[in-house]
């Protein structure tokens, strides 16, 4: 209680948080409803009213990209050019940038974050249970953030040691000096303990910008059990998103604080469009964000959002006004740069403008195009690199590159995650098969493989560590499945098995959302998007023969499934659990090398009728 009572920027604060429940309080209005429209909204200051300006920049889902992504690592804006982006030596540069642009207009900069700073990352931060990305937020000036899914990962005591601080308790102090944790703070509204009922981490912060309060609430989804391991957070619930802000803005606003700012890890996306749309803009634009935005309380006049990957600077309606609703993407590319006053009269934010900067890494060749070197890979303008940052990140980039950069197999070509109309990928094949082949001496039969596990594709051309065309490294191969899942090995009768492609469809016991499932070969079989729920699935067989609703089947999955995960419950009721030796991550390596090298899944064992 002491914990996060001290985290509270005011005393009385402190007094009201035990008895913090929903506070009904009258509307103020902050303008009329907006439509979708280009980001700049102004509150209706009256004139020669005095103002505080200020500057946020935030950004969302870094995912521990220490390094500028590979593949499809560059931005693609409106006019269709694709501009290299990313890389935290550069990341820290935009930011300096921008800081140093609003102290010469006078105005001072809070950085900020939407959650996914962690989670699913590449191995050079993974490889020590992301303590290099945390050392590298606090390097860039880090303020404060949201939690988001991803911070679960691996559950929430390892969660609050990354905010704390200390050696991890199983591996210890893997670079050889202290573990001193996360300089900024980590807003966790709607993770709420069981035993105690409260917050987990702090759920609010509050910035002084010349004498003005600003207030932030941070949270991440309420569906982040669903999409979790749901053995590392079974102490914790998470609560909906609309009613934990309010409940906050309206503690908030009960002490004077009407400059308030939700760092939501949810968000939403731009539409099809002509022309593409740009970073900046806010075409088409559909997701959760926009029911949520819909119940704020309008003293939330900011929303940084996230969790979907995607571009946008948006003005949304909230429950009597509007908010600014922006997103940067994902992996540092971008960064939002968010201007805004305050009416010191009545506290309240004056004006929000914002816009999305993309974080070059590239030199421009003076033409609209990026220079590359003779093996095509983009020069680097050392103007650009941040040294302070890059000095942390080449130190684990040392330690790692013995593991990283080991060629572990072949690939006869690139090997994606593209979808066909059914919800097969080549990429998800592959990882079925390696994990059926990984526990083949347990007797299984058939592996199953969420795609949200899948983080990247292969690459055939691609060679961060000097390797040949077609050889994939084990740093590349960690790319694809960050995650450490263990292998798992259950007993499912045929009856059962449907009844688990049955729930890749919303709406069926409980699932949420629609899921494809990767299979294995030999599994095979047919779906209906007009069937009705809990009949989609049909001409179900194994090796050409008919599941057999009564016979048993040896099933292959990670534990993240095998334990409820994706909202997939029935593949938490097999029987006689067998757990693999090693983790899928080993699954994929083993396949990788285990001969001729590996060619793209055929994506020929799931089809689809109306």
């Amino acid at each position: 209680m002491n914990r996060l009572l001290r985290h509270l920027a005011a005393p009385a604060l402190a007094l009201a948080v035990v008895a913090a429940l929903p506070i009904a309080r009258k509307a103020e209005t902050a303008g009329p409803p907006a439509e979708f429209q280009p980001v700049s909204v102004s509150y209706g200051t009256p004139l020669g009213a005095k103002v505080v300006k200020g500057q946020f920049l935030s950004y969302n889902d870094f995912h521990g990209a220490i390094d500028p992504p590979s593949g499809s690592g560059a931005v693609v804006n409106a006019s269709g050019t694709s501009t290299p982006a990313g890389g935290v030596e550069y990341l820290a540069t935009y930011l300096k940038k921008l800081r140093a642009e609003a102290k010469a207009d006078g105005r001072s900069t809070l950085t900020v974050g939407a959650g996914d700073l962690v989670g699913a990352t590449p191995l050079v931060s993974a490889a020590f249970h992301d303590e290099p990305t945390i050392e590298l937020m606090n390097q860039v000036g880090l303020q404060v953030s949201s939690v988001g899914n991803h911070e679960f990962d691996e559950g929430v005591a390892e969660l609050i040691r990354l905010q704390r601080g200390g050696c991890h308790p199983t591996d210890g102090c893997q670079d050889g000096d202290p573990f001193r944790g996360a300089k900024f703070t980590y807003l966790a509204a709607n993770t709420i303990d069981n035993k105690t009922g409260l917050p987990i981490l702090p759920p609010i912060d509050i910035k002084f910008v010349n004498g003005e309060p600003v207030g932030f609430i941070g949270m991440t989804l309420e569906g982040t059990a669903g999409i979790v391991n749901p053995a590392g957070i079974k102490n914790v619930h998470f609560t909906g998103e609309v009613a934990t802000a309010n409940k906050w803005s309206n503690l908030l606003k009960l002490f004077g604080v009407k400059a308030q700012v939700l760092l939501l890890h949810q968000g939403g996306a731009q539409g099809t469009a002509t022309p593409t749309p740009g970073v900046s803009d806010c075409l088409n634009f559909t997701g959760p964000v926009v029911d949520i935005v819909k119940g704020l309380n309008p003293e939330i006049g900011l929303v940084v959002s996230g969790h979907t990957h995607r571009f946008y600077t948006c003005s949304l309606p909230n429950k009597s006004g509007t908010s600014v609703v922006t997103s940067a993407g994902t992996n540092g590319q971008l960064i939002t740069d968010i201007d805004y006053s305050i009416d010191r009269r009545s506290g309240r934010f004056a004006e929000i403008t914002a816009r999305n900067v993309i974080v070059e890494n590239g030199v421009s060749d003076g033409a609209g195009g990026w220079k590359k070197d003779a093996a095509g890979v983009y020069l680097k303008n050392p103007d650009t690199v941040d040294k302070d940052a890059k000095k942390i990140a080449d130190k684990y980039r040392t330690a790692v590159a013995p593991i990283a950069n080991k060629v572990v197999g072949k690939i006869t070509a690139d090997i994606t995650r593209t979808p066909t109309p059914a919800g097969e990928t080549p990429l998800g094949d592959v990882i079925a098969d390696a994990q059926l082949a990984y526990t083949k001496s347990a007797g299984a039969q058939i592996a199953l493989m969420n795609p949200g596990g899948i983080r990247a594709d292969f690459d055939a051309e691609a060679a961060a560590g000097g390797e040949a065309v077609g050889e994939i490294t084990y740093g590349e191969a960690f790319t694809v499945q960050p995650f450490n899942n263990l292998v798992v090995t259950q007993t499912f009768t045929g009856a059962q098995l449907k009844d688990v492609l049955e729930q890749q469809f919303a709406g069926y016991k409980g699932q949420t959302t629609g899921k494809t499932l990767q299979v294995s070969a030999g599994l095979t079989y047919t779906w209906s998007a007009s069937a009705p729920l809990g009949s989609k699935i049909s001409e179900l067989k194994l090796n050409g023969t008919a599941i057999d609703p009564a016979t048993n089947y040896l099933v292959t999955t990670n534990d993240f499934l095998a334990n409820g995960g994706d909202g997939f419950s029935v593949l938490n009721t097999g029987t006689g659990r067998v757990t693999a030796p090693g983790f899928d991550i080993d699954a994929l390596v083993a396949y990788l090398g285990a001969g001729a090298p590996v060619a793209p899944g055929d994506t020929k064992r799931i089809s689809t009728i109306a």
